[in-house]
């Protein structure tokens, strides 16, 4: 089936084409088709892959195939390939799958759009694009997709272009990639300096041979440079500190696009590149701590913030950022597989979040107020539950997808094989983060199903359940939300129903097996018991409910009156974070206006003062003014010339005389 891997990314692109160019003419209904059937397409030759890959020895599950060669300059050597091993593989079903439900549930939502056939073109470009990312064999054509998913989501943040902020929210989202992807292009340029490759098959194996002939050394310079560059493009694309601030201003687009772009697959992109370059990573230490140490920060920092949000959007957006940074904490303490884990059921579970949001906009006639709404569950019983699964997964409850990934990254990083010390604190955040997330999740759920109806009876009349092809989705999701976690059921539990395997960590250990052999051989060997292991994760599940018995307690039993005093009374406290701590104010103030007025003093001073003045206009209007005092020598009479002649006669006689 290896031959068959461009047919992957080939079915979108087909999509994107035909609607992009001849979209405009067809009927909604052959859009729709062409939409969500070249996802399909796509996820089924996934599926076939992937089990003709699952009948290969786990030694052995690499697939990859060549299309033709890009580019050979000196020693560069680039071809267009593609590669599928367990994790590739893992993650095109995501993209493919979720991607798949995500488009079918937008033929509900987007129907009465007039751009319904730009939507899909975008749509089906940024899978496109996202296929590219995860199936490339090299960091050249990783970093293709990385790009066109960056456009992609620049396109559908901004898809709404004639309202003001849409514009800004997709110019701000593209801008501060941009940064992100110049560290990502300066990590490729030393990559290639040091190993003479980009691709994947040749990079990892001389780093492994350098490392054992003593050439390079564990948290070489060079190496922790290439890691820490790299990671500066992962925290553009996976919204870390400090380039976040793009990703809550990005609910500025359609709904299934923050489902699809926002929780499910492009912002996971750069948990996926630390995990495929793991070998690199385990190498440079400093490098991890960094990773992991920006990952907590980001977890707790942004939960905090999704405290006070009223925009049910703007809540599940600062959710993303801060369960992007548990990612980013498991693959930062070399759990890359757990990390992985948490990417999936985030991709099951933060996907339906999105979608039942976007099923009650679509009931409230677009208002995303949550001060606004109340007793939603009665009038729309599908999207309640579905979301109440996928509230439970997010907040670390078992038997939830969500408690099976966070809890492995929790308990992976208390034993920080390189920092151990780090490793607890890393810990420590992660898990009062956990709880914070308990406890705004819950006010969501609250505020937007429980209680009195607080909107007006225009929107009360409205108030509907959304059509099957939304609720559909919304329960395949919420389903994957539950069982998804039991991939990776631990070893602890899983003796408990008769040493039941974790599936997961099995089918991804050949990614990662040599970054465990240097993780087992020149790391501490930190050991968590059994008793301990059992302790951090009842304490995970402690934490979470009270974090639920908190919002019960101020939003179900004592309504607005409690939130109202402790707003006054704390009212400093609740201003900084409903500001969110005025970060954007802070990069205002700090970045944009000192760039802004560098480059008015660039424009008027240097470029059209000196430049254009000075350079280019003074010489111009100096030309100009002698010319026009000269031409007046030329003016056709004969006389004029003569009366010269006869000046330039004399002065010459004059000059040989008196010489």
């Amino acid at each position: 089936m290896d031959k068959y891997i461009f047919l992957i990314p080939l079915f979108p692109l087909i999509g994107f084409l035909i609607n992009g160019l001849f979209g405009k003419r067809f009927g909604k209904g052959i859009i729709s088709f062409i939409g969500c059937m070249t996802i399909g397409f796509s996820f089924l030759v996934a599926l076939f892959i992937w089990k003709d890959l699952l009948a290969l020895e786990p030694e052995h599950r690499v697939l990859t195939q060549t299309l033709w060669q890009w580019m050979s300059v000196g020693g560069l050597k680039v071809d267009v390939s593609f590669m599928i091993d367990p994790l590739s593989m893992l993650m095109i079903l995501v993209v493919t799958g979720v991607g798949f439900l995500i488009h079918v549930y937008s033929t509900g939502y987007m129907y009465d759009d007039e751009s319904y056939w730009r939507y899909f073109a975008y749509l089906n470009m940024f899978v496109f694009f996202m296929s590219m990312l995860v199936l490339g064999g090299n960091y050249l054509v990783m970093f293709v997709g990385w790009e066109g998913v960056g456009l992609a989501s620049y396109l559908l943040i901004g898809f709404w272009y004639q309202g003001m902020d849409n514009a800004v929210a997709g110019k701000k989202a593209f801008v501060v990639n941009r940064i992100g992807d110049f560290g990502f292009v300066l990590g490729m340029f030393l990559m290639f300096w040091t190993f003479g490759s980009l691709s994947y098959m040749d990079v990892f194996p001389k780093a492994l041979e350098l490392f054992e002939h003593g050439t390079l050394s564990l948290n070489s310079p060079v190496l922790v440079a290439i890691c820490l560059l790299l990671f500066v493009g992962a925290t553009g694309k996976s919204a870390q500190i400090p380039l976040y601030i793009w990703l809550p201003d990005a609910m500025a687009g359609p709904t299934p696009v923050s489902a699809l772009i926002h929780a499910a697959t492009m912002v996971t992109a750069g948990v996926y590149m630390v995990a495929r370059t793991n070998v690199l990573y385990t190498l440079a230490p400093t490098a991890l701590l960094v990773v992991a140490s920006i990952a907590a920060a980001t977890a707790f920092f942004a939960a905090t913030m999704g405290v006070l949000q009223n925009d049910i959007k703007k809540v599940l957006a600062y959710s993303t950022v801060s369960q992007l940074g548990y990612m980013f904490i498991g693959v930062g303490v070399t759990a890359y597989w757990a990390g992985i884990f948490h990417l999936m059921t985030h991709a099951f579970f933060k996907a339906c979040l999105f979608l039942c949001s976007g099923s009650v906009i679509h009931a409230m006639s677009g208002d995303q107020d949550m001060r606004h709404m109340g007793g939603l569950a009665r009038k729309m019983p599908i999207t309640y539950i579905t979301m109440l699964v996928a509230t439970f997964a997010i907040a670390g409850l078992p038997p939830f997808a969500g408690f099976f990934s966070k809890d492995e990254i929790l308990g992976k990083a208390f034993a920080f094989p390189y920092y151990p010390v780090a490793g607890k604190i890393i810990w420590f955040i992660g898990t009062v983060g956990a709880g914070i997330t308990a406890f705004y999740m819950f006010r969501l759920i609250f505020m937007t199903f429980h209680g009195e109806f607080r909107g007006t009876e225009e929107q009360r009349h409205h108030l509907h359940e959304s059509p099957a092809n939304m609720t559909v989705p919304l329960v395949i999701l919420a389903l994957l939300s539950v069982f998804g976690g039991w991939l990776g059921i631990p070893e602890l539990i899983g003796k408990l129903f008769g040493h039941v395997p974790n599936l997961l960590e099995g089918f991804l250990e050949p990614v990662f097996e040599h970054s465990s052999h240097i993780v087992a051989q020149y790391a501490s060997h930190a050991h968590v018991s059994e008793p301990v292991e059992w302790t951090l994760m009842s304490t995970s599940v402690v934490v979470a409910i009270i974090g639920i018995s908190l919002a019960y307690y101020i939003y179900m039993v004592h309504g607005k009156e409690l939130p109202r005093k402790l707003a006054e009374k704390y009212a400093f406290h609740y201003q900084v974070i409903y500001n969110k701590y005025y970060v954007d104010e802070i990069y205002e103030f700090l970045v944009v206006l000192p760039i802004y007025y560098f480059s008015v003093f660039l424009w008027k001073v240097i470029d059209a003062f000196f430049i254009d003045g000075i350079g280019v206009n003074g010489p111009a209007w100096l030309i100009k003014r002698t010319s026009a005092g000269a031409r007046l020598i030329q003016n056709g009479y004969v006389q004029t010339y003569g009366a010269f002649m006869l000046v330039g006669l004399v002065t010459i006689l004059c000059f040989f005389i008196y010489r």
